[in-house]
């Protein structure tokens, strides 16, 4: 793999030596993935949660809402019965 292709993809600006440097290191990770191929999992049940847990999710419970005139009330500004507010993403 050449490093410079990961450095475009990851948008990395790197000097000649840290390209070097990386490129070293990303070779050794990658010889160790191989090796760690080599092993025979075959027997293994796939992992897909060590700890156990799971998500506890709470009941959706529908409560008592407000009429929307009433929640609009004190708008200091709405249109078409919704608030309006300043942009967040404007220039």
């Amino acid at each position: 793999m050449k490093i410079r292709h990961v450095i475009k993809l990851a948008n990395l600006p790197l000097a000649p030596e840290e390209e070097e440097k990386y490129s070293q290191q990303l070779s050794k990770i990658l010889d160790y993935i191989k090796e760690l191929d080599s092993v025979d999992t075959s027997g293994v049940e796939p992992t897909f949660n060590v700890s156990g847990q799971k998500n506890i999710m709470a009941e959706d419970n529908i409560g008592s809402c407000l009429p929307q005139d009433e929640v609009l009330s004190n708008a200091t500004q709405k249109r078409n019965g919704l608030f309006v507010t300043k942009g967040v993403f404007e220039e």
